[in-house]
């Protein structure tokens, strides 16, 4: 606020100064403050330079009574404490300000941990800065400053708060013998369980009822949408867009709103299926409260519970935008044009390929795994094989693997003096026959324009040097880099061969638009003039990988990586399509036949630089997230086609497809939280199919045609 009604008050006491953020302020003039920043203001009573008992009993009592029972004494060193009438210790005589609900935020000065200012955790240069912020925004601000250039560091637990992000007296404040960090620091489900041990009586009972069921309607609905595993205190970068989109979705179950359209993308992302029911009950009681959802999803259950389909296509990119099929699920598996009807009507059999590979000889072994919810599990993984790790949401998977195994194994193979070996494990066996470890995730292959497909495959490299070969390049001496839009010369100046030029805008994001000399094609006229079979390198680019493969059919180096794409099902991309532009499912997917299309000799170098060995680790986390039915069929033939050519693939997956075709499983569960982080079984599908403690069992078996 401008606060000047406050100045206006303390006139009419008789207060001449206020101290304003730490900075004597005069009340006469006061101009207003700030609207949108918090501020802490004070009125000066009196000061003491030479106290006697009579003037500092006048003064306290004055101030007592101004600040309805609180005051703060201030000494020559800007050292701070207070007095209280109501809010103090009869042993210590230490007192403090009445209980605000600012105490309890970590995002306000008045509740943060001072040391961390409420981020939790601190970084070596943090440490002893001491320095103090009006706000979070500041103070994240300040952090960005301080560690530009420093994204190596890693934090650490605040030394101070211990991870809960609060100061002392906020942390000294208890409920039931339950501080505010001990209900944020649990599971969703635990911190249920707490408040329903509440137990008031007298006055506090009525004060608490309607607080505390509030509270409890609200974690109630976060186990509405499979998500009471997460702690309260998580932070939000550390969730998945699935965790994040069901957290939303949480908020809009208790708003008892009607008459809204909501529109959901993809919401049983990271989902496994034994909670999709209850997520698929949620959405259904929006609409029975009168509400409009458009969900866009892959997911078959949510397809057959859905009351209509719009089914889009028939293929993807320029082969796409048409509705194919529309109407009910029956109407849909009807359509003969429909490759998601075909997808419902004829599931895919399982094994694909008739029979699965034998058991493996060399197996990967890490034992002891202890880190978050695992505690002593033991885990193995076959060489050469495919493997999937299944399990609930919060299970462990992902602390298991990407937590525990993969910096294990690419500590024991790297040359580093320094390692972490065994930090979250007791022993680590059988990484001979490995090369290498690579994590295949869907993170952007690039975050600018000129980042392309054809770039991220290195088969622009070869293009480009076809073209330098042509006669007319010879006569104009025109060589590979005079076809690069990255270099002077060959691209078009005007827009730096980004193919696009950005507009400043005032007060507006940036807006980006065709430039207006090359007209998107990157290069400039004299560049252009050379044609290859009466194209030009501009025009190339503007190809889809599927006209590309046949347009440079009579090159085996350039045509390979390109017929990789099309059998993958990128076929639909354009070789110059600006990486930006790619959905995670189609980065993940280049980066996997970018490792197909590699030659056997950068194979073998890669294995030098890290260790001999004959198979990469490949590890992959949820990579049909985003796909249709169709492309889930082509990822699983290059996972397997990974296999073929000597890699061992490690996959995190709730798709019951991918699982049904590994060679091996590991179910970890049975739970989520504390109630997971175990090996429930391992084996092949079919043998965790007859578990009868895994939750993942019951839908194998229905996917792969097995009686219950």
């Amino acid at each position: 606020g401008f606060h000047t009604d406050v100045a206006r008050a303390a006139g009419r006491h008789g207060i001449e100064t206020l101290v304003v953020d730490g900075k004597m302020v005069p009340v006469e003039g006061f101009t207003k403050l700030e609207r949108f920043k918090e501020h802490t203001i004070d009125a000066l009573v009196g000061e003491l330079e030479k106290p006697d008992a009579k003037t500092t009993d006048e003064i306290v009592r004055r101030a007592l009574a101004l600040g309805h029972g609180t005051a703060r004494i201030v000494d020559a060193r800007g050292r701070a404490s207070v007095l209280s009438t109501e809010m103090n210790c009869p042993s210590c005589s230490r007192a403090f300000e009445p209980l605000d609900p600012r105490l309890f935020s970590f995002n306000s000065p008045h509740g943060w941990c001072m040391h961390c200012r409420g981020f939790g955790e601190v970084w070596s240069e943090m440490l002893g800065t001491g320095k103090e912020f009006d706000s979070q925004i500041e103070a994240e601000l300040d952090e960005e400053r301080r560690h530009e250039g420093l994204e190596d560091s890693e934090p650490r637990p605040c030394p101070v708060c211990k991870t809960a992000r609060l100061n002392e007296t906020a942390l000294h404040v208890l409920v039931d013998g339950h501080s505010i960090h001990d209900f944020t620091k649990a599971p969703a489900a635990d911190s249920l369980s707490l408040t329903e041990k509440l137990n008031f009586s007298g006055p506090r009972a009525g004060i608490a009822r309607e607080v505390v069921a509030e509270i409890q309607q609200r974690l109630k609905f976060l186990a509405t949408v499979g998500l009471d595993y997460l702690s309260l205190d998580r932070s939000a970068k550390t969730l998945s867009g699935g965790e994040a989109q069901r957290i939303r979705l949480a908020a809009q179950l208790g708003s008892n709103l009607r008459g809204v359209l909501y529109v959901l993308d993809e919401p049983t992302i990271g989902l496994h299926p034994r909670d999709n029911a209850r997520l698929l009950d949620a959405l259904e009681a929006l609409t029975k409260k009168g509400n409009s959802l458009v969900v866009v999803e892959h997911d078959e259950e949510t397809m057959r519970r859905a009351d209509r389909i719009l089914d889009l296509g028939p293929g993807a990119g320029r082969r796409g935008g048409e509705i194919v099929a529309s109407g009910t699920l029956d109407e849909i598996m009807k359509s003969p044009d429909s490759l998601t009807g075909k997808a419902l009507r004829e599931p895919s059999p399982h094994p694909s390929r008739g029979s699965r590979r034998p058991v493996a000889t060399d197996w990967l072994s890490v034992k002891g795994i202890s880190l978050h919810n695992v505690s002593k599990v033991d885990v193995r993984i076959p060489i050469n094989r495919l493997t999937a790790i299944s399990g609930v949401s919060g299970s462990g998977k992902s602390t298991i693997l990407r937590g525990v195994v993969v910096p294990a194994v690419r500590d024991a193979l790297s040359r580093s003096k320094t390692r972490k070996l065994l930090e979250h494990c007791t022993e680590l066996t059988g990484i001979e026959p490995l090369g290498g470890v690579l994590e295949v995730d869907q993170s952007p292959i690039g975050k600018t324009s000129r980042s392309t497909p054809a770039t991220y495959v290195k088969v622009l490299d070869d293009i480009r040097a076809l073209f330098a070969t042509l006669p007319a390049s010879r006569m104009r001496g025109y060589t590979n880099s005079r076809f690069s839009f990255n270099n002077e010369g060959g691209r078009c100046e005007a827009c730096l061969g980004q193919g696009v030029i950005k507009l400043e805008m005032n007060f507006l994001p940036p807006s980006y638009m065709p430039c207006q000399d090359c007209l998107g094609r990157r290069y400039n006229p004299a560049t252009l003039e050379i044609e290859y079979n009466g194209k030009s390198i501009g025009d190339v680019m503007d190809m889809t990988i599927e006209q590309a493969s046949e347009f440079f059919s009579a090159h085996p180096k350039i045509q390979r990586p390109l017929a990789l794409l099309v059998e993958t099902g990128l076929g639909y991309l354009q070789l110059g399509q600006p990486s930006p532009t790619l959905s995670g499912g189609e980065a993940q997917r280049l980066k996997l036949v970018t490792q197909l299309a590699r030659r056997p000799t950068a194979r073998a170098e890669e294995v030098r630089t890290t260790r001999r060995g004959r198979s990469t680790l490949y590890v992959l986390e949820e990579p049909t997230i985003g796909l249709h039915a169709h492309d889930v069929a082509q990822l699983i033939a290059v996972l397997h086609r990974l296999v073929d050519e000597g890699g061992t693939v490690v996959v995190i997956e709730h798709h019951l497809d991918v699982i049904a075709e590994a060679d091996h499983v590991i179910d970890i569960g049975p739970e989520a939280g504390a109630d997971g982080g175990k090996i429930v079984c391992e084996g092949t599908p079919e043998q965790i199919a007859k578990s009868k403690s895994s939750r993942t069992a019951p839908f194998l078996r229905g996917v792969l045609g097995l009686k219950s």
